[in-house]
């Protein structure tokens, strides 16, 4: 594909409580998405606070600014069915060459949904990429890319266990020059660009995940058919809220999801 010709691309945020936070992602997307015509979808995950009606009412009123060569489309579920089940929301619907998996904590400063697809395209058999992430303050993220092992997760969880660090350090292919595109194991839930045809054909998210390692989960699906990339020359801030180190019931969910995710993928000691 020559630069420049046009590509399908579709996106999909999914809202749980705060639609501020995910109408201004929204907008850093519609922005700075130029060079491809994109579907942008907002998913309520039945929010109490009404996220939902404020969604559809900015998508309606001109809050949102769309162009010409975009559309905005919102849903609203009617019970939260988890991230995975908010994103399979838009799986029948989608049209589009490449989709992006998007945080509600996500901002854009650059056109990376049409570089990421770009580059995709130019390589074939690469089904799955994601940029590199910053804090806000520009800092680096320092995220999953290794397949999930207990050691590691247990870390991640307790820091004070110092001996057990060097898995964390795997975890993150600390061993690996990451400041170029390298093949990976796991692509965030956070940002992830998939190739739509593969994503539909492997069942999009599993549903019985409700929260966490359900992003691990579909990179290990995706990567039955083709090849999950790092692409760190194009970034996006991400704000990163850890709710699974602040209060126990995110953790006793993660636990839940890791436990599904060993039993499908194997255990990683």
């Amino acid at each position: 594909m020559k630069r420049g010709t046009p590509v399908e691309l579709s996106a999909c945020i999914v809202v749980y409580n705060g639609a501020d936070e995910a109408l201004r992602a929204a907008q850093t997307v519609l922005d700075c998405t130029r060079r491809h015509p994109l579907t942008l979808y907002l998913v309520d995950n039945a929010s109490p606070d009404g996220s939902g009606q404020c969604l559809a009412k900015a998508a309606k009123d001109g809050t949102l600014h769309i162009r010409k060569d975009q559309k905005v489309e919102v849903l609203c579920r009617m019970e939260n069915g988890g991230f995975g089940t908010g994103h399979n929301t838009v799986l029948s619907l989608l049209q589009s060459r490449v989709h992006f998996i998007l945080n509600p904590d996500i901002q854009l400063t650059a056109d990376t949904l049409s570089d990421l697809a770009d580059w995709m395209a130019q390589h074939p058999g690469v089904v799955m990429a994601r940029p590199a992430l910053t804090f806000p303050d520009g800092r680096p993220q320092r995220l999953p890319l290794r397949r999930c092992s207990v050691r590691a997760m247990v870390y991640r969880q307790l820091p004070c266990l110092k001996f057990w660090a060097k898995y964390n350090e795997r975890y993150l292919m600390a061993d690996k020059d990451l400041t170029k595109p390298t093949e990976i194991e796991f692509c965030t839930g956070s940002f992830s660009a998939v190739d739509t045809a593969v994503f539909k054909a492997v069942g999009g998210f599993d549903e019985d995940y409700f929260m966490y390692v359900e992003d691990a989960d579909l990179t290990q699906k995706m990567r039955t058919r083709g090849k999950a990339y790092l692409v760190p020359q194009y970034t996006a801030i991400h704000a990163w809220h850890r709710a699974a180190h602040r209060s126990l019931k995110p953790f006793l969910w993660q636990l839940r999801s890791l436990l599904r995710y060993f039993s499908k993928w194997g255990f990683a000691w």
